[in-house]
């Protein structure tokens, strides 16, 4: 007589039970990555702010736009005469011109020791970047460069390759929770530039999005 061998039905559920707690154990594990990296860059909006502030609090001037930066900071780059000390922040967010007061904007905050980094304009690390590995910038709000519709306030802080799920996240933690509207707004990767973008009201979650927050 042949004995038929096999699982039991309490084996079959032990093992649903292992499963079922492993794959709860990787979906939080997840979730607390995401969380991770959104306050990550949270704080790099919320440090921007900083930087500007203690740069003006102590030298009169804004980082970017200082018109004796090379003066207040050894090894600093003084901007364009014909644009600088005009209390503007020239030259798109994401600029890669080592002339922009957007871009010199990084190395005057970090030779005033405020923020870290590289202070050597062009090297490859010079480029600040979010946690997404995304580029991170700040502008003048203006029709002439790469911003948002609607966007109100003197300075734009703006931040590229967020996930959709997190750029929502961001403007829940930082405004009003609806990426249209309010001081953060949320624009699709790739929207042509320079001028100004239409801000997307519902971001889907898995897709890339620039965050951008008026100052």
């Amino acid at each position: 007589m042949n004995k038929q061998t096999g699982f039991t039905l309490i084996e079959l559920a032990i093992v649903l039970v292992i499963i079922g707690l492993l794959l709860g154990g990787v979906l939080r594990g997840q979730e607390l990555i995401n969380s991770a990296r959104v306050k990550n860059i949270t704080r790099d909006f919320q440090n921007v702010q900083v930087y500007v502030y203690g740069y003006q609090d102590r030298f009169k001037a804004l980082p970017g736009d200082d018109a004796i930066a090379a003066t207040h900071l050894t090894g600093a780059t003084n901007p364009a005469a014909a644009n600088a000390n005009n209390g503007r922040i020239d030259g798109a967010w994401d600029s890669a011109s080592v002339t922009d007061e957007s871009y010199l904007f990084w190395q005057h905050v970090r030779l005033a020791g405020l923020a870290p980094g590289s202070t050597v304009t062009g090297a490859a690390e010079f480029e600040p970047r979010n946690a997404a590995g995304g580029r991170l910038g700040i502008q003048s709000i203006a029709a002439s460069f790469n911003t948002i519709t609607g966007m109100q306030g003197a300075y734009a802080v703006c931040s590229d390759l967020i996930l959709g799920r997190d750029a929502t996240q961001l403007d829940t933690t930082l405004d009003d929770g609806n990426t249209a509207t309010g001081n953060v707004r949320v624009v699709a990767d790739g929207t042509p530039g320079p001028g100004l973008a239409t801000a997307v009201v519902t971001a889907a979650p898995a897709a890339q999005y620039t965050v951008c927050m008026s100052l």
